[in-house]
């Protein structure tokens, strides 16, 4: 009876003790965020996302920890999205192009030939249009905030069939990310723009779904897709761009301090990644050229003026006067 007595008392005594210790546990656990992006833990994208989040750990003095999932691993590009209103991931690295699933005029940055060079984007980054979309953006998406910009690098073509001209493009099958705004340039010259996830992309281009795809240097050195392509073509379509985004439930945790503490982090973190990826681009022509892949130049005007025949930017929902402030962004 004793015993009996004594069993009963202390499951008694553990429930209370768990019960106590429930809002505790439940307070810790949300000091917990997710970073989620699909680049591959080599590149520069998530070697500063780490250092923002150990930055804003050490800033807040503990108070929150930042884990980051690199390469897909929390999903695709759309998934992790979507994951900012679902509640699965707390802030994202990604492409204005997929973000502007929900403002269309967001991804006006993305019509080929926008930006002259990596200092036109960075300007654009902090110029009153690219403040005035974002706050579009935030107001379509359900509170979504854009705290930083990082420079992704300009985009050129990779294929195995050779081509220098627009024409010569007639029929090429070319891999595209998953967003609207990749396919004006394929669509302007007769290519067969195809839609293929991020993390499948080598694969795709070694089984032979796709003849070609279109990436940044770095992207093309980090993803190796060199070794299943032979010719780069130095397009230069678009010079691109990642967007760190935030969560409306995650800011909306954050006090005053702590979310000017987290935009400070991010833009830090963006500009050493941009730091990274131009430098990087400087020096990839001649190491590919070493490796022995073909580098083919073309006449970039004749591409551009072959998407502005072609490629009306209405058809991309992109309002043509937010184009024409970004490409007067001196």
């Amino acid at each position: 009876m004793m015993t009996h007595r004594f069993t009963l008392r202390s499951i008694a005594a553990c429930a209370l003790l768990a019960g106590a210790l429930a809002p505790f546990g439940a307070a810790n656990a949300q000091t917990k965020l997710k970073w989620a992006h699909v680049y591959e833990a080599s590149e520069p994208f998530h070697k500063w996302s780490v250092w923002a989040g150990e930055e804003f750990k050490k800033r807040t003095n503990g108070k929150y920890e930042i884990q980051v999932f690199p390469a897909s691993s929390l999903g695709k590009e759309s998934d992790i999205n979507q994951g900012l209103q679902l509640g699965t991931v707390d802030i994202i690295l990604t492409g204005a192009s997929f973000a502007a699933r929900s403002f269309p005029r967001l991804a006006v940055s993305y019509y080929p030939f926008t930006f002259r060079d990596a200092d036109h984007v960075l300007k654009y980054a902090k110029s009153d249009v690219f403040k005035e979309l974002a706050e579009g953006y935030k107001k379509a998406s359900g509170g979504n905030t854009v705290t930083a910009m990082t420079y992704y690098g300009v985009r050129h073509a990779t294929s195995n069939k050779a081509f220098k001209t627009c024409d010569e493009m007639k029929g090429l099958k070319m891999r595209v990310p998953d967003a609207p705004a990749y396919t004006a340039l394929p669509r302007a010259c007769g290519a067969n723009p195809t839609p293929i996830a991020f993390a499948e992309v080598y694969l795709a281009l070694q089984n032979g779904t796709v003849d070609a795809q279109e990436n940044p240097l770095p992207t093309i050195e980090a993803k190796k897709f060199y070794e299943v392509q032979k010719n780069i073509i130095l397009t230069g379509h678009i010079a691109d761009s990642l967007l760190t985004i935030v969560s409306p439930t995650t800011m909306g945790r954050l006090t005053p301090a702590e979310q000017k503490t987290l935009l400070e982090v991010t833009q830090e973190a963006a500009e050493k990644a941009s730091q990274d990826v131009r430098k990087r681009e400087g020096e990839l022509v001649d190491e590919f050229k070493k490796k022995g892949l073909n580098i083919i130049t073309v006449d970039r005007n004749d591409f551009q003026q072959r998407v502005l025949k072609a490629i009306e930017f209405g058809s991309m929902q992109l309002d043509k006067k937010d184009w024409d402030r970004v490409i007067a962004i001196k």
